[in-house]
């Protein structure tokens, strides 16, 4: 698998950039503001959170890398 990969909720409120099998970015819409989460797993159950994402397990969808960089915080 080649990174990053993009993910999204179907709320489109919550984007992911997915760097590697440990690490992803996110981008959670609240209102109009835009926060920005990094996560380096190192539990179990985060390392499972980016597999289910990269598996396409429900809930996530694929999102399109322009959708994902339309919303970062300069």
């Amino acid at each position: 698998m080649t990174f990053p990969q993009y993910r999204k909720l179907p709320n489109h409120r919550n984007f992911y950039k997915i760097t590697s099998n440990q690490r992803l970015l996110e981008i959670q819409v609240v209102g109009s503001k835009k926060i920005n989460h990094t996560l380096e797993a190192r539990t179990y159950f985060e390392l499972k959170r980016i597999q289910d994402m990269l598996l396409l397990n429900t809930p996530y969808l694929i999102a399109l890398q322009e959708e994902y960089e339309s919303l970062t915080i300069m």
